[in-house]
């Protein structure tokens, strides 16, 4: 079995390659929940359904978010009620949210709502929120403390960000089967997510950083930054904010006392004996790094990208 941790844009374009070489059945897919808001009474979960909809083939890839050719008559139509709608929800979109919020209603939890929902979407693989519990990223600048999507969407990631939170996590429980998962893989494997508001929250739930640390499993990140940029989002700007280069390097130091290898761009492949150097915990051996091309422009690259991955993990795709 192979576990991938995700969030983001990002991931949901990796697990697109992964789909495409491995098993759909062998895989589980652990998504960072700290992006879920309340809209209109609704429950978002934003990050579950970026990769819902990219394995349903449904998913808006030009903007990165919601559904191809969806239509925005409901957000439109609530501006006359005096609604704010920067957040935009399109219609579609916005039946996904009522039926999660209607199952959370009845009683479902978050894992068993997003099992129903990736049934009715056709995903055939499993999607597990990392909590069933209340997990919250917020993140702090020097004018207050912003819930993340109010930073990340109203005002556009507009920083500099001094502090991430993630509010809650203390009492948060991993959901059902996701240190099982971890533990009793073959492969672990972290996509091209944002390190701070992607993977961060994933890791916040008590006992997710233990199992990364204690599995017999190989761990494997790939690197959102390419080039001392980020792909996509604001990677960049908050590895700079919090006194970080941004490389390569810095994402695998974020992640050093648990991963075994970490795949960078070509256009890095200079950082290789750097990252190799990092320190290390005591009797883990020196982090291995894969050069190859990570830029996910076709759905080949994306193939190309996961069996690169695979690979590094000691499997063969």
């Amino acid at each position: 079995m192979i576990t991938v941790l995700a969030g983001g844009v990002g991931a949901a374009r990796f697990l697109q390659g992964l789909l495409a070489v491995h098993p759909f059945s062998d895989i589980t897919i652990v998504s960072n929940v700290g992006d879920d808001c309340e809209f209109f009474g609704l429950h978002v979960s934003p990050d579950i359904d970026i990769v819902l909809y990219h394995l349903a083939g449904l998913a808006d890839e030009e903007q990165g978010f919601g559904l191809r050719g969806d239509t925005y008559n409901t957000l439109d139509a609530l501006t006359r009620f005096g609604y704010d709608t920067w957040f935009r929800l399109g219609d579609r979109d916005l039946a996904t949210c009522i039926t999660r919020t209607q199952l959370l209603s009845r009683g479902l939890t978050l894992s068993q709502a997003t099992a129903e929902i990736a049934r009715a979407l056709g995903v055939p693989v499993a999607v597990r929120p990392v909590t069933d519990d209340p997990l919250r990223t917020k993140v702090r600048l020097d004018s207050g403390l912003l819930d993340f999507q109010e930073w990340m969407v109203h005002r556009r990631a507009a920083g500099p960000v001094r502090e991430v939170i993630f509010e809650g996590a203390e009492r948060a429980r991993p959901a059902p089967g996701v240190l099982e998962a971890i533990t009793g893989s073959a492969a672990v494997l972290l996509t091209p997510s944002n390190p701070f508001v992607s993977i961060a929250p994933v890791l916040a739930v008590p006992g997710v950083r233990d199992a990364l640390r204690e599995t017999g499993a190989k761990v494997v990140a790939v690197s959102p930054i390419v080039g001392g940029a980020a792909i996509k989002g604001p990677a960049a700007e908050m590895l700079r904010d919090q006194g970080l280069k941004v490389s390569p390097t810095a994402v695998a130091r974020l992640y050093v006392d648990f991963l075994d290898a970490i795949v960078i761009d070509d256009v890095d492949s200079r950082l290789a004996p750097e990252i190799e150097a990092l320190d290390r915990p005591a009797g883990r051996p020196p982090l291995a790094v894969t050069v190859t091309d990570t830029i996910m422009a076709s759905m080949e690259k994306k193939a190309a990208l996961a069996r690169a991955v695979l690979q590094a993990a000691g499997l063969t795709p």
